[in-house]
């Protein structure tokens, strides 16, 4: 392997794999931007994202330090060493984010092949369990390849959203911000909501973690991943501003804006994306929980069984979406998620690295 390769696989491939599990249920369809940033106008919306960014950045650091640390790559090992006999407690919590956040990626995945193909609903869920159960199947090597290979085109995607946002309307963007008032009271409780909810996302990759070679690099991939999985979100925000106020009402805000840059061809692009976006959201979720049952077990499942507890997982918590609502679903179960994961994640989190447990020496110290 090459230096640059080695390199991308400890410093940025974390990052980027920390996107791909935040990005389907954080800001994939621009839904959450509208319910967590948006309401609290364009300069309270960015000063929420930079906090959200820092607790992610922070988290995540002392979650793959102390992950390197206790040599923990899943995470039923992890909460072992963080809660002790109390592990369980986030097996709980993270049953209930499973059992969300994919029936948010079903429902999502139905309304793009509503808005986009006229299709039933059902048949943008099904496409994307099939699609989830045919990349998780193969482990880690080919997980891997996909987040390396989607993460290209997300980016690439958002950026040309941006442009074109700015050609067509990036006077009322302006002219948005210009007029807007400072910060307000409330934009720092909607920031910790949203990052609380997305950073399970950290423990949820420890598997890509395992091309560490120090706890220096641990800390540097952590510091790295709260900017890549926001910028995404901070060049959409900018763009649905200059639709404020009516893109807050509306379910797939993506849509809401391609519909009005009336770029039909980029419109089938960016559908493309936030499918591919609700694709490595669920693979990452999928595949934590493949690793958990195999790290336990001590074995190297199959293909085919991998195949098989991804569809027994997506079968189940995909088909509620056909019941509830996407808004109903991120409105109500995103922040009841965010006040469980800082009890039984972050707080736990923040006192194993102050009380330096795990091993002489601080957990963040970034010695080789």
């Amino acid at each position: 392997m090459s230096v640059a390769a080695d390199r991308f696989r400890r410093f940025l491939l974390p990052g980027l794999a920390f996107k791909a599990v935040v990005i389907g249920g954080g800001y994939a369809t621009g839904r959450e931007l509208a319910e967590f940033f948006l309401p609290h106008g364009p300069w309270g919306g960015v000063a929420a994202m930079g906090l959200a960014t820092l607790i992610w950045s922070l988290v995540a650091a002392a979650t793959f330090a102390v992950a390197f640390r206790t040599g923990a790559r899943d995470y039923r090992h992890f909460f072992q060493e963080l809660l002790g006999r109390s592990w369980f407690l986030f097996e709980i919590a993270y049953a209930v984010f499973i059992v969300l956040i994919l029936a948010v990626f079903g429902a999502a995945a139905g309304e793009i092949a509503k808005a986009t193909l006229g299709l039933p609903g059902i048949a943008g869920t099904l496409a994307l369990m099939a699609a989830i159960v045919a990349c998780v199947a193969f482990g880690n090597d080919s997980v891997e390849r996909v987040f390396m290979v989607l993460s290209v085109l997300l980016y690439l995607t958002y950026a040309i959203f941006l442009a074109l946002s700015l050609a067509g309307v990036g006077g009322r963007i302006a002219d948005t911000f210009a007029a807007a008032a400072p910060p307000g009271a409330g934009w720092s409780l909607g920031a910790l909501a949203y990052a609380s909810y997305n950073i399970v996302g950290a423990v949820v990759i420890l598997p890509i973690t395992r091309h560490f070679r120090s706890q220096r690099d641990a800390v540097r991939a952590g510091l790295i991943a709260g900017p890549l999985a926001m910028l995404p979100a901070l060049l959409f925000f900018v763009s649905m501003v200059a639709f404020l106020p009516e893109v807050t009402a509306a379910v797939l805000p993506s849509d809401f804006i391609l519909g009005r840059l009336g770029h039909p061809a980029f419109n089938a692009l960016f559908q493309l994306m936030i499918f591919a976006a609700l694709l490595e959201s669920g693979i990452g979720a999928v595949h934590a929980v493949n690793e958990r049952i195999a790290k336990t077990r001590g074995i190297e499942i199959t293909a085919a069984v991998r195949a098989a507890l991804a569809f027994a997982l997506l079968l189940p918590c995909m088909l509620v979406a056909d019941g509830i609502g996407l808004v109903a679903l991120i409105a109500s179960g995103y922040r009841v998620l965010a006040w469980i994961f800082i009890a039984v994640y972050i707080i736990p989190l923040l006192a194993y690295v102050l009380l330096r447990r795990g091993g002489s020496g601080p957990i963040l110290q970034s010695e080789p």
